[in-house]
């Protein structure tokens, strides 16, 4: 699962970039720009981040810091959809793999939890 979910973080982060750049040039399109971009691309690095953790508990650590960044992601395309900024039909895709990360991520989470319980 490593390399596929460095690879599918990273992919989403390029996706995250082509949006941004076709957001409209207005002050609510920077805005929602930033804000996306800025925790989107942050997926991928904590993640690359927990993959060199020290421990069990350091992973764990960087990897709830990836599920608050991917759910704080998806809340940005909810937003632009709902404020009608972007074509709804190009975000959807963006929300998908967007909630698909989530459940990844929320997934391995309880699954390392559970493990340092357990040991």
């Amino acid at each position: 699962m490593t390399a596929e979910l460095k690879e599918r973080t990273f992919d989403f982060s390029l996706r995250i970039i082509r949006l941004v750049e076709s957001l409209p040039s207005t002050r609510i399109g920077e805005v929602f720009g930033r804000q996306i971009l800025r925790c989107a691309t942050s997926v991928g690095a904590n993640y690359r981040a927990a993959c060199r953790a020290k421990s069990q508990k350091d992973f764990l650590s960087k990897m709830k810091i990836c599920e608050e960044e991917i759910d704080e992601t998806l809340y940005w395309p909810e937003l632009i959809k709902a404020a009608q900024v972007f074509p709804e039909g190009k975000l959807n895709a963006v929300i998908s793999e967007a909630n698909e990360l989530c459940a990844i991520i929320t997934a391995i989470c309880k699954t390392t939890a559970s493990k340092i319980r357990n040991s």
